[in-house]
Order: structure tokens, then C-alpha cells, then sequence
């Protein structure tokens, strides 16, 4: 799988309490300190320029930004990612060097919170932001003890970053009483102790040699071709949900007055990775609270009930009901309008997002078992940031209404639905292996009693 598999799962140490301290243990912590320090950032913006200006009026800044983003990643995952996947600690390197760049990019907003420096900073947090993503796909396989472990895995992580986000948030409020610079100032700190528990995460050999024949054909193959356009579109529905709900609740000339509680509340709407760092609003402060409370929400169902989905039904059948629920509630958001679309919206697109990434996980080590996962992840999900690159800029660039944008989305999903269901191969037979505990990702498809009987 790796260059290191046998040494980065087991415990290496007693941590506090005396609790066994792994290799994922540690990159758990800086995970959440990440995210944690990512929301106290999302409150500094609530209360900047972002929100003193007309949208309509921001929206050429913002699409100009996002053409910037995508960039990045149409560089960085066919040129520099096999470079750093085969350098000892490559990818680790990348992670101290996105969490080094968010902590000087919070340090800049400190002062320049209501200046046009803003922008670019925001963006180059963005960037930062999803380089990480793209960066801990390649980590994670090498950090646990085989293969069994990885949808769980990245279900604790997606469900750390969500309770984190949700924490930073509070700080983040908290310290906007005092200022509107404070959780800026509380955000360097956290990234302070975030580039401290990323030091102590392993050094991981992701890829010790360049692609093979065999693994480019094992990635290439129907199954995960069609699952990954799926997957994608996914994905940049994400974006483009984000920034139509970041626009529509950011208010105008016609928005509510905001106070402390509003734009604490406001920014937190935005924390949950995948959602954009623009989200805040002139708006009152519970109708964030209950789009909040929806994505969080999302997220959490995604990260609790993924892998339990995954012991029960094949992967090609969860992305298909995925794709299903989330053009099912769409249409249902177009029906209902207003926050009731928008909270509906919110929550149902993170949880199908979330859960069909997982299905995509486990689907490309069943499909390509030969395959480098640690490299294909990074590489799919350098494509997926794209993805949501381009959603984000569609919903910024065109001016539409919530309710035409639910129009799309829900066109979107019903697209992928369609595509995924006509050109995907046919569900590949359950055969039950000689060895269950054998560490070829497979065992999710069969019950343990089963089984045992």
C-alpha cells in the first residue's frame, strides 16, 4: 500500500492519560486543531469588509479569486504530486507547509481586515484549505494498519472536523466580543499549536517508485472511471451550493443589521470543510443557526452512518441512492423556498457529498487492490478540489436566484444519477473470502454473523 505499511499503525507510546499514541492519533490532532483554527479564521472574516460591501458588487472580486484557485490544482496534482509522493516525508512536508501558510495568512488579516489585502488573503486561505485536503488523502491509508481501517478512518476524521469546526466557532465568538481582530489573533494561536501536533505526525513514504502499467490500468477501469465523474460532480455541486447560500445570506443594502452573535454565528456557517469561507450574512442570527445546524448535521450523518452502510450494501448501490436522495430533496427545496430550501439544501448536499466520497474510498480498494491508494486518493482528490473550484465559480460568476440555483443543483445530481446508472458496469458478485480478516478492504460486505455462522 505504502513504502512504511508495517511501522505507521501500531502504537508507538503512551500519550496523555496513558493512552496508546499512534501514528493516525497524532495526525488526528492536528486535523482538528486545523479545522478548530479554520472556524475561529471563518469569524474574523464575518465581521470584515466581505460584509460591509453590496454581493452584487464583490461578486467580479470573488470570480477573479476563484479562477486563482483553480490554478493550483491543475498544477500541483500532475506535476508536483508524484514528485512529493516519493520524497521521504513529501507529503508530510506539504501538510506543515499549508498549515504554516494559514497561520501567516492569519496573522496578515489581523491587519488588514478591512482592506482590499482581504481578498487575496481569503483565497490563499482557500487555497491552503484544500491543498491540505488533497495532501491528507495521501497520508491517511499510510497512517492506519491495513485497509479495513480506512473508510473508518476518514469517517472519524470528517466527523473530528465538523465537531472542531463547531468549537472553533464558540472561541471565535467569544473573542469577537472583544474585537472584531480577536479570533484572528485566537486563530494564529491555534495554528501555532496545529504546525506543533503536525511536527509529530510521522514522516511516510506515500509512493517509493512512479506509476505502473498495471496501477494506471486498475484505476482506469470502468467502475471507478464512472464512480469518480459522479463523485466530481458531487462535489462541485458542493461549491456551487456553498457560494449561492453565502451570497444569498450575506444580505445588501436590504440585509438585517448584524450584532457580535450574528456574525459569530453568521461565520460558522461556513466552517464545515466544504463549505466556503465567505459564509456569513447580514441575517438574523438563527437563521444561520438552523443552516448551521443542517450542514453540521450532514456531515455528522455522513461520517456516523457511512461506514456502517458500507458492512451492508455494495458501493456502486450507495452512491446510486446517494445520487437519488440528493435530487429527491432538491426538488423538494425548489418546492419550499426560502430558509426552509436553504436549510434543506445545506444538509442534504453535505451528507450525500460526504457519503459518496467514503463509497468512492472503498470502491477504488476494492476495484484496484494493486493500486498505490495512498497516491490515487490524492490524485482523485486533487480532481474533486477542482471540481468544487469550478462549482463555486459558476454559482459567483452567474447571478441567480436560490431558487433557480436549486434548479441546478438538483439538474446537476440528476445528470450524475443518469450517467452513473447508465454507464457503470454491472454490480460486480459478493464472493465471501477464504481468510474474513484478511486486509484487502473487502470484509465491509459481509455481516459478521454471517460469517461466524
Amino acid at each position: 500500500m505504502t513504502g512504511e505499511p508495517a511501522s505507521t499503525g501500531s502504537p508507538s507510546g503512551r500519550g496523555l492519560f496513558g493512552l496508546p499514541d499512534t501514528p493516525f492519533l497524532r495526525f488526528g490532532r492536528t486535523h482538528g486543531l486545523g479545522a478548530m483554527s479554520d472556524a475561529m479564521l471563518a469569524v474574523a472574516l464575518a465581521g470584515s469588509i466581505f460584509f460591509s460591501i453590496d454581493p452584487d458588487a464583490a461578486r467580479w472580486r470573488v470570480a477573479l479569486y476563484l479562477v486563482l484557485t483553480i490554478a493550483p490544482f491543475a498544477v500541483v496534482t500532475p506535476l508536483l504530486g508524484p514528485l512529493v509522493d516519493r520524497v521521504h516525508g513529501g507529503r508530510r512536508g506539504m501538510i506543515l507547509t499549508t498549515i504554516a501558510a494559514r497561520l501567516l495568512i492569519a496573522w496578515q488579516m489581523i491587519e488588514h481586515l478591512d482592506g482590499l489585502l482581504l481578498f487575496p488573503l481569503a483565497f490563499g486561505l482557500l487555497v491552503m484549505q484544500k491543498t491540505y485536503s488533497i495532501a491528507k488523502s495521501a497520508v491517511v491509508p499510510s497512517l492506519v494498519r491495513n485497509e479495513l481501517e480506512l473508510v473508518e478512518a476518514n469517517a472519524k476524521l470528517a466527523m473530528l472536523s465538523a465537531v472542531c469546526s463547531m468549537v472553533g466557532a464558540g472561541i471565535g465568538g467569544i473573542a469577537l466580543m472583544a474585537s472584531t481582530s480577536s479570533p484572528a489573533v485566537v486563530a494564529v494561536i491555534g495554528y501555532g499549536l496545529t504546525l506543533v501536533a503536525a511536527i509529530q505526525v510521522p514522516k511516510v513514504l506515500v509512493a517509493p517508485g512512479p506509476t505502473t502499467a498495471g496501477e494506471r490500468a486498475e484505476l482506469r477501469q470502468r467502475g471507478i472511471l464512472t464512480a469518480s465523474l459522479a463523485v466530481g460532480l458531487l462535489r462541485a455541486v458542493v461549491g456551487f451550493t456553498s457560494f449561492l447560500l453565502a451570497f444569498e445570506f450575506r444580505g445588501g443594502d436590504e440585509g438585517v443589521s448584524i450584532e457580535v452573535a450574528g456574525r459569530a454565528a453568521g461565520a460558522s456557517t461556513g466552517v464545515v470543510r466544504e463549505a466556503s469561507v465567505l459564509a456569513g450574512s447580514a441575517a438574523p442570527v438563527w437563521h444561520f443557526g438552523l443552516v448551521l445546524g443542517a450542514v453540521g448535521g450532514g456531515a455528522f450523518l455522513a461520517a456516523q452512518f457511512s461506514p456502517v452502510l458500507r458492512r451492508r450494501l455494495q458501493e456502486e448501490r450507495i452512491i446510486r441512492g446517494v445520487l437519488f436522495v440528493g435530487v429527491s430533496f432538491s426538488c423538494v427545496a425548489v418546492w419550499l423556498g426560502g430558509l426552509g430550501g436553504a436549510v434543506l439544501i445545506g444538509g442534504v448536499v453535505a451528507a450525500c457529498s460526504g457519503t459518496a466520497k467514503l463509497a468512492f474510498d472503498s470502491l477504488v480498494q476494492r476495484d484496484a487492490p494493486g493500486a498505490n491508494h495512498g497516491r490515487s486518493f490524492a490524485r482523485f482528490e486533487g480532481r474533486f478540489q477542482l471540481a468544487w473550484a469550478i462549482g463555486g465559480f459558476l454559482a459567483v460568476f452567474l447571478p441567480l436566484s436560490v431558487e433557480v440555483g436549486y434548479v441546478a443543483i438538483a439538474g446537476t445530481i440528476a445528470a450524475a444519477l443518469t450517467w452513473f446508472g447508465l454507464a457503470s458496469p454491472p454490480l460486480p458478485p459478493v464472493i465471501p473470502p477464504e481468510e474474513p480478516q484478511r486486509p484487502d478492504g473487502q470484509l465491509g460486505f459481509w455481516r459478521r454473523e454471517d460469517l461466524d455462522g
